[in-house]
């Protein structure tokens, strides 16, 4: 999105304009009034007049102590526990005391996962998920939202990036007085994490999704960038990636039926704002997020999963009210659908079980999407701006003003695959790369070892011209390579992993194990010593060598003098030796660049 810098001043004055025209600043806020809450149950944003979000330690003293007060329909839990030490905290909310998931189920109960403060600055979700609880449990005006579900939410996720706060976090965001940090503890942005797993908040999310497998999944965030008159964005995975009947169920169920309810307590909702070029004009491009991100990595385990995006500009009072309104009628719709959301869950894992039974070199799994460049017309609500020569930077600055305007623009909202593989029916895995089986059992990935050596048949892929990132992103030197696929016996060491592909997590295995995908083990460096040679010939070795490979093959004379037209090449003694030792065994028998995961495609003996 697009970022501006505004004083403090301007965004103050900005707001209160604003205030006339905002269909949400008034309705929004009449619900739950905290002026009706006992004051010993009014979260820190209610008591403040929402200038203040709560601390870690207050955070986590009213969490127990609404839990004590519920008469049975709220536990406090932990599951896991931050770099820093601190406990990731907990509230399940269930009636009949389902505090399990074998509970839960028993009782035909829908589960929702809400998760909130993953970028710890934005932290609305943490004070709406916070005064829900509390009208579920103390006030009882949400009771009946119990009824068919079960609520686990993550208060705050991001607990150490959560603490480390103050005034001067989010330069764009309209309050609270102060917040946290985006990143945790080791600089880790844990929203970039859920494939490769590195940090221990990640790992025990997914102990906590393994073990209760949630049938939906709400993140809370709040935007960067753009202005607009809307409060809410949201998105959801509804292209190839997502299994067709989630998308089906998020299409009636939540843009049908629960979008409308919350515009009617006087929000503006619109789905989430990437504009494709700098302004809203150039319109709006879908922002799909890839595994690595949450929204991304749930439609992989066969799950909704729902983006909510505040309005940065917008106060912190209207934030919540927005978030604590999308919670609110989410939660309720799937008490109300939950046997079709069932059916959709349901049929999405059996076809991805099916899927993994067989395999068919045709039917193609996507692994990269992008948009087309085919769009809609759609109708804009946003704000005047212009565009001006800026004597700070001395290029163009993009100035919002104050009044709203609708505009018709372009969405290009039609998904497109452009990297795909036919899923074998195994990948098997050398025990040696452990950091990569780790991460396969922390996903809740099923495997077998072997308990011998195995020679089998594989396909796989030589991999060449690794192109690693100058900089590091999220605490890795990611590398991509062009790929080759090869077929070849292998033997595999006692101790390998089979991963079979008719299982839930299939998806998950896929996207880990195949290069090409964005967020692959490849792609995060697990596997970067494959191109490394480690051992090399003297110049006059190989002038011997390359005279007796051209005597023993001619063909080979061909191919050096074709190589031999490229003037650089043909400058290189360095280049031309090296062709020679490339085509040898003594090379090829270093295995630089060949993937050491193997494709099964036919059942092994």
């Amino acid at each position: 999105m697009t970022i501006r810098i505004i004083s403090d001043m301007r965004l103050s004055s900005l707001l209160l304009f604003l205030v006339p025209f905002c269909s949400f600043a008034a309705a929004a806020f009449a619900q739950s009034d905290a002026g009706k809450i006992p004051p010993e149950w009014q979260t820190t944003a209610e008591r403040t007049n929402y200038a203040k979000t709560s601390s870690y330690v207050e955070a986590i003293t009213y969490s127990k102590k609404l839990a004590a007060a519920s008469h049975g329909t709220v536990v406090y839990r932990t599951y896991g526990r931050s770099n820093e030490g601190r406990d990731l905290p907990l509230l399940i909310a269930a009636s009949d005391r389902a505090f399990t998931p074998e509970l839960a189920r028993r009782q035909g109960k829908a589960v929702i996962l809400i998760q909130a403060g993953i970028h710890a600055g934005e932290i609305d979700g943490k004070d709406a998920g916070l005064a829900l609880f509390r009208d579920i449990a103390i006030t009882r005006t949400r009771a009946e939202l119990l009824k068919d579900v079960v609520i686990l939410f993550q208060v705050i996720y991001n607990v150490d990036g959560h603490e480390n706060s103050n005034p001067y976090m989010r330069i764009n965001q309209n309050g609270p007085d102060e917040m946290g940090f985006r990143a945790n503890s080791n600089n880790l942005n844990l929203n970039r994490d859920y494939m490769k797993a590195d940090a221990p908040e990640t790992r025990g999310w997914l102990k906590l999704w393994n073990e209760w497998n949630p049938d939906l999944f709400i993140d809370c965030h709040v935007t960067d960038g753009a202005d607009f008159q809307y409060n809410v964005t949201y998105e959801y995975a509804h292209f190839q990636e997502s299994p067709p009947s989630v998308t089906a169920w998020m299409d009636e169920h939540f843009d049908g039926n629960v979008v409308p309810k919350v515009e009617k307590e006087g929000n503006l909702l619109t789905h989430y704002v990437e504009f494709a070029g700098r302004e809203v004009t150039s319109g709006i491009a879908t922002f799909i997020a890839t595994p690595k991100y949450a929204t991304g990595y749930t439609p992989l385990r066969n799950r909704a999963g729902l983006l909510i995006e505040t309005h940065v500009y917008k106060s912190y009072k209207s934030r919540v009210r927005g978030t604590y309104d999308v919670l609110r009628y989410t939660i309720e719709e799937v008490g109300k659908a939950k046997s079709s959301l069932f059916v959709a869950n349901a049929t999405a894992d059996s076809q991805t079980v099916e899927r993994g039974k067989t395999y068919d070199p045709n039917r193609q799994f996507p692994l990269a999407l992008g948009t087309t460049d085919k769009p809609t017309q759609i109708k804009f609500k946003g704000l005047d701006y212009k565009i001006e020569d800026s004597p700070i930077s001395g290029g163009k600055r993009l100035v919002y003003g104050t009044t709203p305007k609708e505009y018709t623009i372009p969405k290009f909202d039609e998904g497109k695959i452009t990297a795909s593989v036919a899923p074998p029916l195994y990948y098997i895995i050398p025990p040696q790369y452990k950091d990569a089986i780790d991460v396969l059992s922390a996903h809740g990935i099923k495997f077998t070892r072997t308990t011998k050596p195995m020679a089998i048949e594989v396909e796989s892929y030589k991999l060449t011209e690794p192109k690693w990132a100058t900089s590091s992103f999220e605490n890795r030197i990611t590398v991509t390579a062009k790929q080759t696929p090869i077929k070849e016996a292998r033997t595999y060491a006692a101790g390998s992993v089979i991963v079979p592909m008719d299982q839930v997590a299939a998806n998950v295995a896929i996207h880990l194990l195949e290069p090409q995908s964005p967020d692959s083990f490849v792609y995060w460096g697990f596997f970067n010593s494959i191109f490394e040679q480690k051992e090399g010939g003297e110049s006059y070795v190989l002038e011997k060598l390359a005279m007796k490979m051209l005597g023993d093959d001619p063909k080979l004379q061909d191919e050096f003098n074709r190589r031999l037209l490229d003037p650089a090449f043909a400058r290189s003694p360095q280049a031309r030796l090296r062709f020679f030792y490339e085509r040898s065994p003594y090379f090829l028998n270093q295995k630089v660049g060949i993937y050491p995961v193997g494709r099964i495609v036919t059942p092994p003996m």
